[in-house]
């Protein structure tokens, strides 16, 4: 019987099926940080259980850390307390912390991938509706609740409805300008922000085949901006040289009886999808957001859609737009900006720093525009040093922070002001999602640096 990658992978898994209900999934990799954990922790301190398999878990500090001097005491008091729970939960329950001041520490998303936990067909959660990120690699990833974290580390089990399968197909050649990035922001544009509910999504097509595994981990991080329950790409060649030698993955024997395994891990020709798309990619140019959800995106070179030609509700359209000060028709290019942030679980790789770098480099940042560059871990950080890109950005005014998650969200000390606009290479554009009152433009690396050096939005294709 031919079987989708997404089926394959799922049917592995399942523990338990259930008529007419959930399937009991067994869960490889469970990733863990401070923002869900405590009163997952908590439920188990009371039931008096323990970690079923405090090997299979991973713990690091991201949401809540500051991106400067996090060698010394954190100061909002909310944040140091959620720091110090994780990190005393994972001693007393016996799991791997990788708090501040680690070598290993960085943004959950990011650390995966980076040391081998995330592997090709592999059943990986966490407490955070992003994890679909790790779907780059061919494994299942996707977020979880609170009770389902308390469920997952006595268990290595959780209960699933198996979602619906949906193939989106991008064929032709990126041009001039366009990144990973875009291509996401481009389909969530075309399918909306709940085009995707109900589904796992695989991505196909030669886009994605040439794509790098930065460029994957972006595309299927944005997956759950549209509604999915998480995102996929087959693993290729590219995929096993990635993750070969890192720590967590197979070694000697093992690499090659997994690699036996890791390849059959393909959609079959005449597998069925419930839903399928096609896109070409020659359409696509860099991308903006306009609005207060990631849907609301149009090419950089177009101007804000009417309510009539737009797929939104016109009360909840004209009040995004109020939020955001735009008006019906406006262009986007030569919009005033005020800040840039290049980082998150999305961009914060140390291929949108070369990105970031290319554009800049020879230039010099605007002085009316604030810009924070966060690296997502300390082996981004490292890389950034190592290649040179660091001089390139303090050559040009930029100054790196230390890693985290930074502006993506409103938890930490990085907060964009009221009022403020923001262009941002994060995932969520929603009313004060970088700060109260904050307007966030989402963007590619490319289009944040041209911001950067413009204090407008620009299309970085003028400064190539």
């Amino acid at each position: 019987m031919s079987k989708t990658l997404f089926d394959k992978v799922w049917d592995t898994h399942v523990v338990k099926k259930v008529n007419n209900g959930p399937d009991v999934l067994f869960i490889d990799r469970h990733m863990v940080h401070e923002v869900t954990s405590p009163v997952a922790f908590l439920g188990l301190k009371n039931r008096k259980l323990s970690v079923l398999y405090p090997n299979k878990t991973f713990a690091t500090a991201d949401h809540n850390t500051p991106t400067i001097n996090q060698h010394l005491p954190v100061k909002d008091s909310l944040s140091a307390n959620q720091l110090k729970t994780l990190e005393r939960n994972s001693k007393n329950f016996g799991i791997s912390f990788w708090g501040l001041g680690h070598k290993k520490n960085g943004i959950v998303h990011v650390i995966g991938p980076e040391y081998g936990i995330t592997l090709p067909g592999a059943t990986i959660v966490c407490g955070d509706s992003h994890t679909s990120t790790h779907g780059a690699f061919g494994a299942i990833a996707f977020g979880i609740g609170t009770s389902e974290v308390e469920m997952v580390l006595s268990t290595q089990c959780i209960m699933q409805v198996k979602p619906k399968k949906m193939r989106i197909n991008v064929n032709g050649k990126m041009g001039k300008g366009v990144t990973p990035k875009d291509i996401a922001l481009f389909i969530i544009s075309r399918l909306s922000t709940s085009g995707a509910t109900g589904f796992f999504v695989e991505y196909s097509g030669s886009v994605f085949t040439e794509m790098s595994m930065e460029g994957r981990m972006t595309v299927c991080n944005l997956s759950i901006e549209m509604g999915a329950r998480g995102g996929m790409i087959a693993p290729d060649d590219k995929t096993f040289e990635y993750i070969k030698n890192r720590e967590f993955t197979p070694k000697d024997k093992n690499w090659s009886n997994s690699m036996k395994y890791w390849k059959t891990l393909y959609s079959d020709e005449d597998s069925k999808f419930d839903k399928e798309y096609y896109f070409d990619a020659n359409e696509i140019e860099p991308m903006i957001t306009f609005g207060t959800n990631p849907g609301m995106g149009i090419s950089i070179t177009k101007g804000i859609p009417s309510i009539k030609n737009n797929g939104e509700g016109s009360i909840s359209y004209k009040k995004s737009l109020n939020y955001m000060g735009y008006s019906e028709g406006d262009e986007m290019i030569g919009k005033k900006i005020d800040f840039v942030f290049l980082g998150s679980c999305t961009n914060g790789r140390i291929e949108d720093f070369r990105a970031f770098a290319k554009i800049i480099k020879g230039k010099k940042k605007n002085p009316d525009v604030t810009a924070w560059l966060v690296p997502g871990s300390h082996k981004v950080l490292e890389s950034i040093k190592e290649e040179g890109i660091l001089n390139i950005l303090n050559e040009s005014g930029f100054e790196l922070r230390e890693p985290g998650c930074s502006a993506c969200l409103a938890m930490n000390d990085d907060k964009i002001p009221i009022g403020k606009y923001a262009v941002s290479t994060s995932n969520r554009n929603f009313e004060g999602r970088q700060g109260p009152g904050a307007r966030t433009i989402l963007a590619s690396p490319l289009v944040a640096a041209a911001a950067a050096i413009t204090g407008q939005i620009t299309d970085p294709r003028t400064l190539f």
